[in-house]
């Protein structure tokens, strides 16, 4: 990348950076005094404003010996500054103005960023600088953070994925720091240091002095104002960032050494099922960005139509996914790599694969490399990019902070999202790269237990390691099966009318444009986004497909192989911007285009993709047991909580004894009675909309013998909500389903009211007020575990508050009774607070609400739920502000002394406490010890059959069905789908 030039351009003001055609939004980049460069963005219609600094330092500048301190530097940024001194003070005020704050570390960069409403961001900013100005990095905080690193090291210790990445990095050169372990804990960042007479905190001052330097961070900033007026905030509050003229430190070479390659690594994950990954050293495709020579062999290697390796892979029953592109990588080096999960069968005839995917490979050597092809992906890239969702202002700014890094200035918003420039010898470098020469393949299954002879040290991964060679693989790829491998052909999706259509009715809700016996349909043409996009939406509510385990496991089977069917066609329409999803629901299945339509009409069921699926499913219960404790423990919360919901192991017992010819006799009485809901949202006329149901109704409702019949009044049965007894406590106590797992969780429920808009805003209020609050005491001064979050629940329009916590360092028992404490010592704050903070918390939930939609999918979901769940109250937002606006201190006082304080008479609160092997021996004393008055749930189903259930929020309008989910269609394109 030629660099050098550009920024003599830029200086002169000559570079003009390339933004989507549909983007109103203003950019100006400049750089400060001190060397920072940035990157303005003005955003009149924006309700949040937002910022992210990426500095240029991450992992692999750990020094030896404290792995994990540039992460730890990232967790201590946070607490505290020398303008700022109060603990914690940076992210309390984010989240009292309705925004939010988070950092990540990788391996060569960090990077800080957060949103925050618009009003309060010039204070958000200054606060916000402070990290880079004068941070204090309190000495009684730092034993603290390193127990936070630790527990969030903890979390991830039983991830396959990190096991396995952590895998791949032990297995080079261990003079490169690719070698290294980049998360931290409590041994690397206290233990050790200690023992060697090390002091951690010093030498975390010390990496931030040596390598915190101005010119070596790009900040993008994010604002409602005009750029005049951005350009001066930013100036004024990062104008004491200290330069010290720090060079970018990099780090040559490459990470493996011929040790390490051509190998065959066999490990034993922590899941059950089956994964190949493939991967080679290759050149980093960064130096060839508008080339995008491993994004031209990632779309081949990894297609999914017909001729492809995955459709081979698939008809053979060997892999149910595949993916294919580039992985790790700097401006050194890059990994390209191939990743496959495979079946039983397929973890049987890995060779096998092995072979298909050199002949694939093979292929693409023979046939050349395709300007055909090439032109395709940059015509759907450049469709992709000027035709863009606006996305949240936070996420926009990390990604593009991330781009300043490593693109020219023109390309920072596009960063490698447009290949541009057709090089066949650039393609052809990297194609030739990917030789069994330099192969590492790691196989990953339980099978291999027992069988390995190393172990990992950091995840105490068990692995083996053998050699293999290119005579080996050449024989694999002799004896593979004879399949019919082929490019594919020319994608008939690719939009080619993208003209926007006149929106007749300008309205700012949905309309109920058509009902009948069999259907309704609800319609909202795009007055907002002004894009060449439609959002379709519909549920075959079918009362049947949750009516018992066995019906719901049917649902799941039936809308898997649904989608398995449609993957071959379906998917050149994902790659062209035409996305569908099916899914199981508590109601029935969501469903958009015609040809999802028809395949549910003529559906069959085909016994070999039945026994795939099948298998895969059984597979998916079975790791249930794997899940983090905080999952297990959210999970039995709405075990206990939602009628007709089934327990997974009663599930997998149904599934392991299913047929094929129990899904074909299912599917006709799932779909024998139906009724149709429908929204139709985005550039889609009136009548476009109403004939698309009209021809549903007629493929399923219609002719001598319908495949679906009109449900009946009774039918129409909504999802209901357990309701606990005022002013007593439910106890759920349960072991963790994984011996190995060392965390224990707790989920700390209170139910409070059904929906309600005044009872609403006043629980959100409190939520507001409490979240900060929470995580300050409970995750940072008391330590009690990494996961500690305060959130709303929603069970089926039934409001209520849950506190969810894990932990290694103490069991649920005393977890909860932290809880109960924070509760009692939160209520002075509540008395305590002025008139002034409280207006100020209820300006910024007002602020919220009033958050303009994004994009069309994201306000067609706000309007899918209302359709859902019956509510049908498309104008909420405003009258929750409505209601908030007549709120009093003393109302919320109230509120929280009715249903939140401890031993308030009105009280309803389930605690789900569930043990991890660490604290296993805590459960019968914390049985023995619970207050009075309570109920230990010993039968959840005995429980539920016990309690009264809420009544329906709408009086009756939701029905139990199945799901096929939205579609976000980009255009139209030459092919009917019909």
């Amino acid at each position: 990348m030629e660099i050098g030039n550009e920024e003599k351009a830029a200086a002169a003001g000559e570079v003009e950076i390339l933004k989507p055609r549909t983007d109103k939004r203003e950019y100006r980049r400049i750089v400060l005094k001190n060397s920072i460069q940035v990157l303005l963005i003005s955003d009149p219609e924006t309700d949040k404003c937002a910022a992210s600094m990426d500095v240029s330092v991450g992992s692999f500048s750990d020094p030896e010996g404290l792995e994990g301190l540039a992460h730890f530097l990232e967790h201590m940024l946070f607490f505290a500054s020398e303008k700022y001194p109060d603990e914690d003070s940076y992210s309390k005020f984010i989240t009292e103005h309705g925004g939010s704050t988070n950092a990540f570390t990788s391996i060569e960069q960090t990077n800080y960023h957060f949103d925050v409403n618009a009003d309060c961001f010039e204070e958000a900013l200054d606060r916000f600088a402070q990290f880079f100005i004068k941070p204090l990095m309190l000495a009684d905080a730092t034993m603290r953070e390193i127990n936070a690193v630790d527990s969030e090291n903890q979390k991830n210790l039983l991830s396959d994925a990190r096991r396995m990445h952590q895998l791949q990095k032990h297995l080079s050169r261990e003079d490169h720091p690719f070698h290294k372990f980049s998360t931290g804990n409590l041994d690397t960042l206290h233990a050790r240091p200690q023992a060697k007479g090390v002091d951690t905190r010093s030498e975390l001052i010390k990496f931030y002095d040596e390598h915190y330097s101005a010119n070596i961070m790009h900040l993008v900033v994010y604002g409602k104002e005009s750029l005049d007026k951005i350009q001066g905030l930013v100036e004024e509050k990062f104008q004491n960032v200290r330069n010290t003229n720090k060079d970018i430190t990099r780090f040559p070479g490459q990470p493996c050494a011929s040790d390490h390659l051509q190998i065959l690594v066999k490990t034993v994950p922590i899941k059950e099922g089956h994964m190949l990954r493939i991967e080679w050293p290759v050149t980093p495709s960064i130096h060839h960005y508008k080339e995008a020579p491993s994004r031209y062999l990632g779309d081949l290697i990894g297609h999914e139509g017909e001729g492809s390796l995955f459709h081979a892979l698939k008809t053979l029953g060997w892999a149910t996914g595949l993916y294919a592109g580039e992985g790790d990588g700097t401006l050194e080096y890059s990994f390209f790599e191939v990743v496959i999960s495979l079946t039983d069968a397929g973890h049987e005839h890995m060779q096998d694969i092995l072979g298909l995917l050199f002949r694939y490979i093979q292929l693409l050597q023979q046939s050349g490399i395709c300007q055909w092809i090439f032109e395709e992906l940059a015509t759907i890239c450049e469709t992709a990019f000027h035709y863009q969702d606006k996305v949240q202002p936070i996420s926009y700014v990390v990604a593009i902070a991330s781009n300043m890094q490593v693109y020219p200035i023109k390309d920072w918003l596009v960063g490698s999202s447009l290949p541009s420039t057709f090089h066949p010898a650039i393609i052809q470098k990297v194609l030739d790269e990917l030789s069994p020469d330099t192969i590492r393949i790691f196989w990953e299954s339980k099978k291999f237990e027992g069988q390995t002879d190393k172990v990992e040290p950091w995840y105490n991964t068990a692995y083996s390691v053998e050699k293999i060679t290119s005579s080996a693989i050449q024989e694999w790829m002799q004896s593979a099966p004879n399949v019919n491998l082929h490019l594919p052909t020319p994608n008939v999706f690719i939009p080619t009318d993208l003209s926007l259509k006149d929106a007749k009715d300008k309205g700012s809700c949905p309309v109920l444009l058509r009902k009948s016996p069999f259907s309704r349909l609800w319609y909202k043409p795009d007055t907002v986004f002004s894009m060449p996009k439609a959002c379709v939406m519909m549920d075959f509510n079918c009362p049947v497909a949750v009516s018992s385990p066995d019906a719901a496991v049917l649902t799941d089977i039936f809308t898997w192989l649904l989608t398995d069917y449609l993957n071959e066609y379906a998917y050149d329409a994902q790659v062209a911007g035409l996305y569908y999803e099916i899914s199981s629901s508590v109601k029935g299945f969501e469903i958009l285009l015609e040809t999802i339509v028809e395949k549910i009409a003529r559906f069959e069921v085909k016994p070999d993709r039945f026994s795939v699926i099948k298998e895969t499913a059984m597979k998916g219960y079975q790791n249930f047991k794997f899940q983090q404790p905080c999952e297990q423990a959210t999970y039995y919360c709405s075990l206990i909580l939602q009628d007709r919901s089934w327990p997974w192991t009663e599930e997998l017992d149904v599934i392991s004894h299913l047929e094929a010819e129990d899904v074909t006799k299912f599917v006709p009485l799932l779909l024998s009675r139906t009724f149709l809901e429908c929204y139709v949202a985005g550039n889609v006329e009136s009548n476009e909309a109403e004939s698309m149901i009209k021809h549903l109704e007629d493929m399923f409702f219609q002719g001598p013998k319908p495949i679906c019949r009109p449900m009946y009044p009774s039918q129409h049965l909504t999802d209901r909500v357990v309701k606990l007894k005022k002013g007593m406590k439910y106890f759920y106590h349960k072991d963790g389903s994984n011996p190995s797992d060392e965390n224990s969780a707790i989920v700390h429920y209170i139910q409070v009211h059904r929906d309600e808009f005044t009872m609403n805003v006043k629980l959100q209020l409190f939520v507001l007020i409490a979240k900060q609050a929470t995580f300050h005491q409970l995750r940072g001064v008391e330590q009690l575990g990494y996961i500690t979050d305060l959130s709303q629940r929603n069970n089926s329009g039934v409001r209520g508050v849950q506190f969810i916590i894990q932990s290694t360092v103490k069991g649920p028992g005393h977890i909860d009774s932290r809880v109960e404490s924070f509760l009692k010592n939160f209520e002075s704050k509540l008395y305590e607070m002025s008139d002034e903070e409280f207006k100020s918390n209820v300006t910024t939930l007002i602020d919220m609400k009033l958050e303009k939609h994004k994009n069309l999918y994201e306000e067609s979901w706000v309007y899918w739920h209302e359709i859902q769940t019956g509510t049908l109250r498309f104008d909420r937002r405003y009258a929750e502000v409505a209601a908030l606006r007549k709120i009093t201190r003393q109302e919320l006082i109230d509120f929280f002394n009715d249903y939140i304080k401890v031993g308030a008479m009105r009280k309803k609160s389930l605690s789900i406490r569930v043990y991890g092997s660490r604290h296993l021996s805590e459960m019968a004393c914390d049985k023995e010890q619970i207050p009075s008055p309570s109920f230990e749930i010993e039968d959840i189903f005995g429980f539920r059959k016990s309690r009264p259930l809420y009544g329906v929020v709408n009086g009756g309008g939701m029905w139990p069905s199945e799901t096929v989910r939205a579609m976000d269609t980009l255009g139209t394109h030459t092919v009917s789908s019909s």
